[in-house]
């Protein structure tokens, strides 16, 4: 279930699986396996075989050098050749998911009893298949974060190695622009958010002084500064301490001296995202938690989610049920 905090959590940032190690050949054997017509396997062989390529600076251009591998970049196809060549890259065991963003993939193992078999065996699966597609995993850019709070598990845990090397183990990372942090706190994703929000007050200020229209002040603060401490909400901020919520009202509020105009609080924005969120899911019957949306017997509440812990308690999916039923009774 999304949400819930596990006794032992790892997760694996796997970097580089570079587009420039694409094999043409391997590429449409596999869109052959997934049904793409034989016409359109082999334009797509042509288009990516025998490529010129040369560079010029000034005046100056290098000779000509043809590239049989790898997928332009660039080019509107690459993102869909590249997902389909690495669509067959998928966990052995239930236990464990991949999380695929372009050329960037996540490892997230749930580990039980502390038995770690399936999580190392996960790694090393992966580790082959990039070797048998001519994809490397760069091991100095991947990182591995373990969430436990039995600290004593976590302290016993040895390392995990790719083709030879160490993985690097962090307390925190960046993932898709959100920090996460072993302890599954949020204050240094806040603290990041709201210094780079900071920073930009400082170009509302510079365009106040130019006595540019509240009106033009109060856009570009819901597209830059609003957009910055609201990406994403609905993940952290429901766990997030009252300071650092006063923290990043300050800048609104500050915000708010500066082009002399009301402007929405960071909470309401808060509840306006979770509740777009959880109609987009409670819409769509495939989605895996949609199922999490249970309206009771007489139609008017959703059905609370049971829990023991504090985080889960303060996760999207409680608080938007409650945020639900707030707005159902109004």
């Amino acid at each position: 279930m999304l949400g819930m905090i596990v006794a032992s959590q790892h997760m694996v940032d796997h970097g580089s699986l570079s587009t420039a190690s694409v094999v043409p050949s391997k590429l449409i054997t596999k869109l052959s396996g997934l049904g793409i017509c034989t016409s359109m396997c082999n334009w797509i062989m042509d288009f990516l075989t025998n490529r010129p390529q040369s560079i010029k600076l000034g005046n100056h251009i290098s000779s000509t050098l043809i590239l049989n591998t790898g997928i332009p970049q660039g080019c509107v196809l690459s993102p869909l050749l590249y997902a389909l060549f690495t669509q067959d890259c998928v966990p052995r065991h239930n236990s464990n998911i991949f999380i695929k963003y372009a050329d960037d993939t996540t490892v997230v193992g749930r580990i039980s009893n502390n038995d770690e078999s399936a999580y190392r065996e996960e790694i090393q699966s992966l580790s082959a298949w990039c070797s048998m597609n001519n994809l490397t995993l760069n091991a100095t850019k991947t990182k591995e974060l373990i969430v436990d709070f039995q600290k004593s598990n976590s302290s016993r845990h040895s390392p995990i190695y790719i083709n030879g090397s160490e993985v690097e183990r962090v307390s925190s990372f960046k993932f898709l622009g959100v920090h996460i942090s072993e302890d599954l706190s949020w204050h240094q994703n806040t603290s990041t958010l709201v210094r780079k929000a900071q920073q930009h007050l400082h170009f509302l200020i510079k365009l106040k002084k130019v006595h540019l229209s509240p009106k033009i002040l109060t856009n570009f603060y819901g597209c830059i500064l609003e957009n910055i401490l609201t990406s994403p909400i609905t993940v952290w901020y429901g766990s997030s301490t009252v300071c650092e919520r006063k923290s990043l009202q300050r800048v609104v509020k500050t915000a708010q001296l500066i082009i002399g105009t009301q402007l929405p609080a960071i909470e309401f924005l808060h509840h306006i995202r979770c509740l777009r969120r959880a109609h987009k899911i409670i819409k769509d019957s495939s989605h895996p938690n949609h199922k999490l949306f249970n309206l009771l017997p007489s139609r008017r509440i959703y059905r609370s989610i049971h829990t023991r812990t504090s985080s889960f308690r303060a996760s999207f999916f409680l608080t938007t049920i409650n945020v639900l039923n707030c707005t159902l009774h109004r």
